[in-house]
This record gives C-alpha cells, sequence and structure tokens, in this order.
C-alpha cells in the first residue's frame, strides 16, 4: 500500500485554490444567467388596463357662441337710392334692439383623478373659455366641475368635482427615470369615445415643439388623436409619467408622434395651482438666447454651452444683481446650464424670494454673482440703453463680411421702419454669397455692440474691427437689433 505524502499548504497554492473557485462561481452564473434581452412586451395589457381605467374621466366642454349677423342675416348696405335701403334700414334698426343670438360649442377631452376627493388635471387648453365642464366617470356618472386654476405656459389645468363617494385615483410615477424604448399606455376620449388605450414605446425625451418656454416633452407612438388632450400616459407600473397634450400631423390624426407633458414638470404646477390657484414661479429678468460655436469661440470659451445674455430687463432681479448683456450663465443654483432652452425651467421652479449663486462667463473669466429672485410677470420689451441716436458720419463699406454700414439718421429710420428708441449702425446692404449673408443679416437690422462694445457710427464698428484683427480673434460678437428682436450673434471673420 502507497503512503500518502504529506505536502506543506503555501500561500501559493491557497491563492490558486481561491482563483479557481471564483473561475467556477463565474462559469455557473453564467450558465444561468443565459443570454440578456431587452424587456419584451406583456402578452396582454388587459390586467394593468383594468386597474386604470375607472380613474380616467372624459371631459365635456360647452360655451356659448354668438352667431355673427344676428338672426342668420348678414350686415351689410345698399346703395344710396335703393328701393329697398330703407326697408332694410328700418329692420337693422330693429335687430339691434333685440337680443343676440347664440348658440352653444361643445369640445371633449380627457382627464385623470389625482385624489379621491375628486381632484382632476387635464390640458387648459381642454377647458379654456368653457362656460360649463362636464366630467364623466366610466359608469357614465356625470359631475359638474369647477376650476381650482390653470397654466398656459405648460398647459396644465386642475378641477373640483363633488362626488356622494370616494373617487379610485392615480398615482404619479418619476417622468426622469423614463427610458426612450421603454412601453407606455395612454388612455382617454379620442374622437368621443371614451375609455380608449392605446400602446406603444417612449420615442424621445426633452422634446421642444415650441408651444411654450418650459418645453421639455416626452414623445410617444403610442396613438393620440384629438379627444385624447388631458389623459394620462402611464408606465408598465400603472403610474402616470405623462400628460397627453399634443400631436404632430399633417391631417389631424394621429401618425406616431404624439407629445405628453413629463409628471415631474407636471406635479409642480399642480401642486402650487392646487395650493394658490396660480402658480408662482421664480423671476430672473433676462433675455437669453442659445450659446452657438462661434459665439462661444468670439467670447474665449472653450465650450457651446450655457445661456447667453441679449438684454436685461430694467428694475428686475437680474438688473439688480449686477448681470450685464454679454454674460454667459453658467451655472446656476449649482446646477450646469447644458443649454439655453434649460435655463427658464430652472428658474420657474425654484422657488420666489430664494437667494440664488449663479455663475457667469464675463471678459474670458468666471465670475460668481448672487441674485434674490422675483416673481414671474409678462415682459414686452427688453430696456437696452438709453443714449441718443447718432445722425452724424457716412456710410462705408466692410467689403470682407460684405456689409455696408451707415449711421442711423431720421430718413434711414423712417425708410426702414425702425422706433424712435433704436440706437446702433444701421446694414443698408448685405453682399450675397458674405459671411454676413449666410448669418441672415439683412438690409434694416441694426447693430448695436461688437464684442460687447456699443456702436453708433460705421466708424465705430470698423475701431472695434481692428483691434479684433489685431488680437488675431477668428470671429466678434454682434449684439444686433432685428424689427426689435435683441439677440447675439458671431460673425466669422475673414482675412484679407
Amino acid at each position: 500500500m502507497d503512503q500518502l505524502v504529506k505536502r506543506p499548504i503555501t500561500r501559493k497554492s491557497i491563492r490558486k485554490l481561491q482563483w479557481l473557485v471564483a473561475l467556477l462561481l463565474i462559469a455557473v452564473l453564467l450558465i444561468h444567467a443565459g443570454p440578456v434581452y431587452a424587456r419584451s412586451a406583456p402578452d396582454s395589457f388587459a390586467d394593468l388596463v383594468e386597474k386604470l381605467l375607472p380613474a380616467v374621466v372624459n371631459i365635456s366642454t360647452s360655451q356659448k357662441v354668438s352667431r355673427k349677423g344676428g338672426h342668420g342675416f348678414p350686415d351689410f348696405d345698399l346703395p344710396p337710392g335703393s328701393p329697398f335701403k330703407d326697408f332694410f334700414d328700418q329692420f337693422k334698426k330693429h335687430r339691434k334692439d333685440q337680443p343676440e343670438p347664440s348658440e352653444k360649442a361643445t369640445s371633449l377631452g380627457s382627464g385623470f383623478i389625482i385624489d379621491k376627493s375628486g381632484l382632476i388635471v387635464t390640458n387648459n387648453h381642454v377647458i379654456d373659455g368653457a362656460d360649463q365642464i362636464t366630467v364623466v366617470l366610466k359608469d357614465s356618472t356625470r359631475l359638474e366641475a369647477k376650476v381650482l386654476g390653470k397654466d398656459e405656459k405648460t398647459d396644465l389645468a386642475l378641477l373640483k368635482v363633488t362626488s356622494e363617494k370616494p373617487l379610485p385615483s392615480l398615482k404619479w410615477g418619476d417622468s426622469k427615470k423614463v427610458r426612450v424604448g421603454d412601453w407606455v399606455l395612454a388612455i382617454g376620449n379620442p374622437l368621443g369615445l371614451g375609455g380608449s388605450v392605446t400602446a406603444g414605446i417612449v420615442s424621445a425625451r426633452g422634446r421642444d415643439i415650441r408651444s411654450g418656454p418650459y418645453d421639455d416633452f416626452i414623445q410617444t407612438d403610442a396613438p393620440i388623436n384629438r379627444g385624447n388632450s388631458g389623459g394620462p400616459l402611464f408606465d408598465m407600473q400603472g403610474r402616470v409619467i405623462g400628460i397627453n397634450t399634443a400631436i404632430l400631423s399633417p391631417n389631424g390624426g394621429s401618425i406616431g408622434i404624439g407629445f405628453s407633458i413629463p409628471s415631474q414638470l407636471a406635479k409642480g404646477v399642480i401642486g402650487q395651482l392646487q395650493k394658490f390657484g396660480v402658480t408662482k414661479r421664480g423671476w430672473l429678468g433676462v433675455q437669453i438666447q442659445t450659446v452657438t460655436k462661434d459665439i462661444a469661440e468670439s467670447l474665449g470659451l472653450d465650450e457651446a454651452y450655457g445661456a447667453l445674455v441679449a438684454g436685461i430687463v430694467k428694475d428686475s432681479p437680474a438688473a439688480r444683481a449686477g448681470f450685464k448683456s454679454g454674460d454667459v450663465i453658467l451655472r446656476f443654483d449649482g446646477k450646469k446650464v447644458t443649454e439655453s432652452r434649460r435655463l427658464p425651467r430652472m428658474v420657474a421652479e425654484t422657488d420666489v424670494g430664494k437667494k440664488v449663486q449663479v455663475e457667469v462667463w464675463r471678459g474670458k473669466s468666471r465670475r460668481e454673482l448672487w441674485v434674490k429672485l422675483g416673481e414671474l410677470e409678462k415682459v414686452d420689451q427688453v430696456a437696452l440703453g438709453d443714449g441718443k441716436r447718432a445722425t452724424k458720419g457716412t456710410a462705408q463699406n466692410f467689403d470682407e463680411l460684405g456689409l455696408s454700414l451707415a449711421p442711423i439718421s431720421n430718413d434711414l429710420a423712417k425708410r426702414f421702419k425702425l422706433a424712435d428708441d433704436v440706437e446702433g449702425v444701421l446694414i443698408i446692404n448685405t453682399k450675397s454669397d458674405s459671411v454676413a449673408a449666410e448669418k441672415g443679416l439683412r438690409p434694416g437690422t441694426v447693430i448695436v455692440e461688437v464684442n460687447q462694445v456699443k456702436v453708433k457710427t460705421p466708424r465705430d464698428f470698423s475701431k472695434v474691427l481692428k483691434r479684433a484683427k489685431k488680437a488675431n480673434q477668428k470671429s466678434v460678437l454682434l449684439l444686433i437689433n432685428e424689427g426689435g428682436e435683441v439677440r447675439f450673434i458671431g460673425l466669422k471673420l475673414v482675412k484679407g
């Protein structure tokens, strides 16, 4: 019988054993895990839909509309001397003493219950101008609704109905966690067909369809038609992650491009409507525009991001905090401003009266400003400067840019229909195929600043241009006034 030879256990042999065990565990996990696939569509949405349907409502509105001309007769005058003129004059006089006939216009939409007490969310455009609002539940119960609050900027409204029994309600989901490709359900009242369910996926996020200042829509291919407006968009857990609001369509019907207000935006707005009846948004008081690559280059920014301040509202929080035209807002309240259109929403979602730290790019360096936010108000016009109009000087051509400039005279102001308070140097001609034409500059546009220096004559413009060339700048930053709209553009310098 062979004798067993005992060998000492070394650290090297222990390590080998540990590696062997680890490899075996990984192999077992891989065998049992199998290939990884994206989540497939459920066999049926029926169980989920059954739970959600009772909390989705149909909304019917009506409003009185005066019939044009009254009594079905058009308003018109007969020529003098007509044998029927006296008759129609008497008829019109009699008709004015009669009450104006009217008829009811009705429209249909959708909504959903968020509280058992009878709070209902829908779109503002569904109930806007309505004299009467009726909510129809799944069991055909009809309840009169009143408006607790509405917000035109986000197209949201909050209604209240009174019911003898507690109503079924839905829960908000987190739209920030929704990914492109996730399955979603839409329930609503398309074309008056209440309780209709459609399914699809999230096609895109962060869509700006230029319907308002806070556009951040979820795009879905779940069919949405007229009457779906105000209805909920659900994730696969049955939580509301969007409010169906708009479609893109050449014929008014669904072509698979629908848009929903994300729940993260809607929750804040609805909460304020419930508490105050109105929204209370932060207000900074700046006019902003996108930072393009040319603008970033002219300002010395390595990356084109942030929001460029084109103008500042007089006596606004921004004016009091020391903001200047030409500042680029890089960070707001500790958050990076990735693109200009994000800033209005960031400001609006910040509490009124809060003191906020803002990082700006000015003079090729970063600066910190502190601003106490006001409450949002509508501003029709941005005030920029208060100097007098320059009327002296002659026109001058800048062939390398394709521009002909002149000081603003009374005759030129009248010719190009400029407002009395417009200041700067006027573009009187633009050459085709020039760098100026490529940027859309045209006769009648006023150049207010060049590289943040005010200019009122072609000579002023030429001086700043020469300094830019001497500093080997590849482009200059122009502040222009085009029909009363003030904005910045970056104009490339052509080597002559």
